[in-house]
């Protein structure tokens, strides 16, 4: 370690009560996933809080959220917008670095602020995931401005409003930041003693629309198609998959439709999601699904399937092994051992992957019990996970660890 690197990581804050104070400041602030007058309030302070760096913070118009109603009817919902910060495009290395704005928990919710739940431990909306982390970013990138490495490495930060609700916005953004990057830095929550994500699962999110045919259930019963039935019987297939392929999973979520119990019910929206490790998974399980929807045509019957794998898998590649390497190299000089483990979770690093942008999805601080109100994080992670974030950007901008190798391993 040079003494350029001791001084980037000195100039991390220590004091713990400036990073919760920080930290309660911003998760104080409501940003549910659909609480856009929240969003729109933390927005000028995200861009106050980012515009230190040197790239100029500009607002990112995202496409609508498709959303599948009760009625069978889609509606096109505006998102709040991302934000994006450009530094150094034209510099020799090129990295991404994502994280998300919103939360799980709405402006109804009970749980809004953060608590001290016992010495050192924070409780409250986002702490973890992701406030805390967007927090440990910035000031990662903060101190690693003033090394001497910083004009060979350029960056673009995507913070997102939708990432709860599985970016149907930003992710045509996400691929285009990460095709554009030779190395990806995602601030999702670490365990709590340290442990951090390695391969993820896709995950697929569909509506499936079923329409039938209405009749008087005393009189002309069997002229009616209930599309209620079709979808009691598409979902029990669909639940009957599991454990069919090895970590595959489906899950039926929630099932809309029906009226007055005198009428055959002629409209059913069935939704569920879909877990596959890799993308031979994910074609297997959206072909199983497609069969079951051929297994239940039938006269006077018709079935609108729509969604698809938005959070692509992330499977451990040689190209992703080398990234976790360089990762606990970066943490060894820290006196840290990483540890990564494979999980069903989903996140930005997903969407990272799928474009070839290899990367770390759980920098930001040690945590847990996201999107539950128990939700918590520790505080002396903070500088500690700044620190390793800094150590990590630093060995690529130095030439410590290559970050062209990720891409040319695949």
């Amino acid at each position: 370690m040079t003494s350029a690197d001791r001084a980037m990581l000195e100039a991390i804050p220590t004091d713990l009560a400036w990073w919760q104070g920080r930290v309660t400041d911003w998760c104080d602030r409501n940003t549910g996933s659909r609480h856009d007058a929240g969003l729109m309030a933390f927005l000028p302070v995200l861009e106050e809080a980012y515009g230190v760096l040197p790239g100029t913070p500009s607002r990112l118009d995202l496409e609508p959220e498709v959303i599948v109603g009760a009625d069978g009817l889609e509606t096109r919902r505006p998102l709040a917008p991302a934000l994006l910060v450009e530094v150094r495009p034209q510099a020799p290395v090129q990295a991404v670095f994502t994280g998300h704005y919103d939360t799980v928990f709405d402006a109804g919710s009970p749980f809004q602020t953060v608590v001290v739940q016992e010495p050192g431990v924070l409780n409250g909306p986002g702490v973890a995931d992701m406030k805390g982390g967007l927090l440990v970013m910035l000031e990662a990138l903060k101190a690693f401005e003033a090394h001497p490495a910083a004009a060979r490495f350029g960056y673009r930060i995507l913070i997102s409003p939708d990432e709860e609700i599985g970016s149907p916005g930003s992710a045509p953004v996400l691929a285009r930041l990460g095709a554009q990057a030779d190395i990806g830095f995602t601030y999702e929550p670490a365990l709590a003693d340290g442990s951090m994500s390695g391969a993820r699962k896709g995950s697929g999110n569909f509506a499936l629309v079923i329409r039938g045919r209405a009749a008087h259930v005393g009189r002309a019963h069997a002229e009616g198609r209930s599309a209620i039935a079709a979808a009691a019987r598409f979902v029990a297939g669909l639940e009957a998959l599991n454990g069919a392929r090895a970590g595959v999973t489906f899950n039926t979520g929630r099932i809309d439709g029906g009226g007055p119990t005198n009428v055959v019910p002629d409209l059913a929206v069935a939704r569920f999601n879909v877990r596959a490790p890799d993308a031979a998974d994910a074609a297997w399980a959206r072909a199983a699904v497609d069969g079951l929807i051929g297994d239940g045509a039938a006269d006077g019957l018709s079935f609108d399937l729509t969604g698809g794998f938005t959070r692509p898998p992330k499977p451990r590649t040689p190209g992703q092994e080398q990234v976790f390497a360089d990762a606990r190299a970066a943490a060894a000089q820290l006196g840290l051992a990483l540890e990564f483990k494979d999980t069903g979770g989903v996140c930005e690093g997903n969407n990272l992957a799928a474009s070839g942008c290899f990367n770390v999805d759980t920098l930001g601080v040690r945590g847990g019990l996201i999107h539950s109100d128990r939700e918590f994080a520790i505080l002396d992670s903070f500088p500690e996970r700044a620190r390793l974030s800094a150590a990590l950007i630093v060995g690529y901008a130095s030439g410590t660890f290559d970050p062209k190798a990720p891409r040319r391993l695949g």
